[in-house]
């Protein structure tokens, strides 16, 4: 869901006018979309593949992990999306696009794949750059090339809202990867890997996410309120108000203690990086 919202809304960002919005813009929309989606599920497809075990204990749910798909049947969807993905990549002829896939299944399958050098998750420190890099970085600059470079033809000259997107979502995309390990503790504890809630703890990883996320909405809120558009201004100010002050009301009344409080708040976490997407066309 996120890298619908995230590509839909990074990829207007290049928009100037309503003349911009003709077909051949939509179909160069449409296939980084397409193959940003067959990718991420390659991604995620190849974590779960290599985290059977694990997620027996964190996650038994999941379809392998449940047994409602086989291994084999597994490896041939993963397989299949990879090449689909490619493939759209390679038929758009668009560079930033390409470079968004390969970086993305390169550093997909060094954060998964039990190998010599490879399985970036065990380690703290390279699974939150993977993530960053992904979600803050890749998603922002890559699809905004992808549309003003090679899409709408310009010179590609970055602009104050994807500088922002960046900025922002790489403090965003931190929380995410540091909040994601607390409530799979007791699985990574076990099968020893050291994230850094088994590092540090549960309570002091939460507390650090929650800093993390109102320091960046305090920055959001300068940024806007230092905008000399008055309605860019209202809208940056009082979406980003909102959006604190939300945050700072459910961890107030969220108990690390309390496992079934874990998952929603997580989820919780989410949905403001879904609203920060619709609030960055304005900055």
């Amino acid at each position: 869901m996120y890298q619908i919202i995230g590509i839909t809304s990074v990829s207007l960002l290049p928009v100037k006018s309503l003349d911009d919005f003709t077909l051949t813009v939509l179909w160069g929309f449409l296939e980084a979309l397409a193959a940003a989606l067959c990718m991420n599920i390659y991604v995620v497809g190849l974590n779960q593949l290599f985290d059977i075990e694990i997620d027996k204990v964190n996650k038994p749910t999941l379809p392998l992990a449940s047994g409602e798909f086989s291994v084999a049947t597994a490896v041939l969807l993963v397989v299949a999306f990879l090449v689909m993905s490619i493939s759209i990549g390679i038929r758009s002829k668009s560079a930033p696009l390409m470079c968004a896939l390969l970086v993305s299944f390169l550093l997909g399958s060094a954060y998964s794949i039990n190998a010599p050098l490879l399985r970036w998750k065990q380690h703290a420190f390279l699974a939150a750059l993977c993530i960053i890099f992904v979600r803050a970085v890749l998603v922002q600059l890559a699809f905004f090339a992808h549309m003003q470079q090679h899409v709408l033809k310009r010179p590609l000259a970055p602009t104050r809202s994807v500088v922002f997107a960046t900025c922002f979502m790489c403090c965003f995309s931190a929380v995410i990867a540091l909040f994601k390990d607390i409530p799979d503790v007791d699985g990574d504890r076990y099968f020893s890997i050291q994230s850094m809630t088994v590092r540090l703890g549960q309570q002091r990883v939460y507390r650090l996410c929650i800093n993390i996320l109102m320091t960046a909405y305090a920055a959001a809120i300068l940024v806007g309120a230092s905008s000399t558009n008055l309605y860019q201004k209202i809208a940056i100010v009082t979406g980003h108000g909102l959006l604190a002050s939300t945050l700072w009301q459910r961890a107030q009344q969220f108990d690390i203690a309390n496992k079934e409080c874990i998952t929603p708040f997580y989820m919780f976490i989410w949905k403001l990086f879904y609203a920060e997407y619709f609030l960055i066309p304005f900055v």
